[in-house]
């Protein structure tokens, strides 16, 4: 008995079932790959598995629809696989432990993956239905799409017969996404030094968590708390005024999600200790007051360790360097847009930080809708980190996907979802990436739609996906693949 049986439409939740039990986080995506390309095989469908792991699946059109242009159906494989802190599971080796309650699918501890695996159960309950009669299918499922689209830039298109595609990486049922932000990832690297403390010090562990977290592109204007760049302005600021020495830093999993907690350790002098906590106290009060609309869950903490220490450490200069190249580099919304009422134009996301051996490695994903302010962002990073003596590299750049005017498909999917629900569907550009802009450049005259069920919190571990909106767009796809372009 699987967690979902019983649950509609019981195909698409059969497939989303399967597809929690293989690991699939970005970068861990083989197996899933083998096992859609098996699927293919066992409906005796033509599939094509390319060097990265790509997956494209053609069911041919019903006899009935063979005059009838074919649909393009695009999901990508990978998901963001964040756990809670603290919970013991292995996200690389051991399948989501799925659960169902007051009308939600979510996984216990982690993320859910329903970015996008609700989106691969979709083509395939759709591939494998025998009984629906469609045009001709072409299912297009990449690999790494959350890591800066690598599927979509590496695969060949050229064998697909179709222009018209639906996307199926939304995540809020009755909004249809009509083009979205480019994107990059930027990587900083912070030489430091290593010394042994000269002077009598204590340890201090610090943790700023309780935040909210999220996606980078569509919370990034919610004024959410980024616990990377909140701990790094309250060690820069501390090393403004007393001596402190970085031990450990580290905070975040994935550049593109906001995140929620991070820890350091640090060693200061005995003879500054009450004066360190009354200072880190005020800045926790105000940074508390500051997030109390958006964010009221902030918490630092603080534990001193017995014992007074003397060993290897960062430099005093290297430490607060480190700090201040985090200060100057910009994080969060830097435009907003000023042709669409409250979107976000261009911003940035400080997503990981770690410190390994004698460097500080910042990770961040940046956004825009505009690729030329892109570009200028991601140059004035460079020239900061260059200042500061860091050396910084441009990654994973894709373009975004600019508005169509005229939209066959887009006409007839809001003709469609007036009729099924009796109003119009919200249509919308997102600060957000999506793979139809790099595709778009692969097939010629792409028309494209992106659309999903309702999902929350994405690419964490509070993530949510409402079973009935699920049944309610499948049903919609239905009537869009099925409704013939003449009726």
């Amino acid at each position: 008995m699987g967690v979902l049986d019983g649950l509609k439409p019981e195909s698409v939740f059969h497939f989303f079932e399967e597809i929690s039990r293989i690991p699939h986080g970005s970068g861990n995506i083989r197996q899933i790959s083998d096992y859609l390309k098996a699927f293919a095989e066992r409906q005796e469908l033509f599939c094509v598995q390319d060097e990265v792991g790509n997956i494209i699946i053609v069911k041919e059109a019903a006899p009935e629809y063979e005059d009838e242009a074919p649909y393009i159906l695009q999901a990508h494989m990978d998901m963001v696989a964040v756990a809670a802190p603290g919970y013991d599971i292995d996200m690389k080796k051991e399948p989501l432990r799925l659960k169902f309650e007051e009308g939600k699918v979510y996984a216990e501890g982690t993320s859910l993956g329903g970015d996008d695996g609700i989106g691969m159960a979709y083509c395939m309950a759709l591939l494998a239905a025998d009984e629906i009669s469609t045009p001709r299918l072409e299912a297009i499922i990449t690999v790494n799409e959350e890591v800066g689209m690598e599927g979509a830039k590496a695969i060949d298109l050229s064998m697909l017969r179709g222009n018209r595609m639906i996307n199926l990486d939304q995540e809020e049922e009755g909004v249809f996404i009509t083009s979205c932000a480019g994107g990059a990832s930027v990587e900083v690297e912070i030489p430091m030094i290593r010394e042994k403390a000269q002077e009598e010090m204590i340890r201090l562990s610090l943790k700023v968590c309780g935040l909210l977290g999220g996606h980078s592109g569509i919370e990034i204007n919610k004024g959410r708390g980024n616990a990377n760049w909140l701990l790094g302005s309250l060690l820069c600021g501390l090393s403004l005024r007393y001596d402190v020495r970085l031990l450990h830093m580290k905070g975040g999993m994935a550049d593109n999600a906001i995140p929620k907690e991070a820890e350091a350790e640090i060693l200061v002098r005995e003879t500054d200790r009450e004066e360190v906590v009354s200072w880190l106290d005020a800045e926790a009060s105000k940074i508390r007051e500051s997030l109390q609309n958006a964010d009221s869950g902030f918490v630092l903490e603080k534990l001193f360790h017995n014992g007074i220490v003397l060993e290897d450490c960062f430099s005093r200069e290297s430490t607060a360097n480190a700090l201040a190249c985090i200060c100057k580099l910009p994080n969060g919304v830097v435009a907003m847009s000023k042709d669409v009422e409250g979107l976000v134009e261009t911003s940035l996301n400080l997503g990981v930080l770690s410190v390994q051996e004698e460097k500080m490695r910042l990770q961040y994903a940046v956004r825009s809708s505009i690729d030329q302010d892109k570009g200028e962002l991601c140059r004035h990073m460079l020239e900061i980190a260059e200042r500061m003596g860091a050396s910084a590299s441009v990654r994973n750049e894709y373009p975004g996907w600019a508005y169509r005017k005229d939209s066959p498909l887009r006409e007839k999917m809001v003709r469609v979802y007036e009729e099924m629900y009796g109003k119009k569907p919200v249509l919308e550009a997102i600060h957000a990436g999506l793979e139809c802009g790099i595709l778009a450049g692969k097939i010629k005259d792409l028309d494209c739609v992106s659309i999903g069920p309702d999902l929350e919190n994405v690419h964490t571990a509070q993530e949510s996906m409402s079973v009935d909106s699920v049944e309610r767009v499948w049903n919609y796809l239905l009537d869009v693949l099925t409704m013939k372009d003449a009726d």
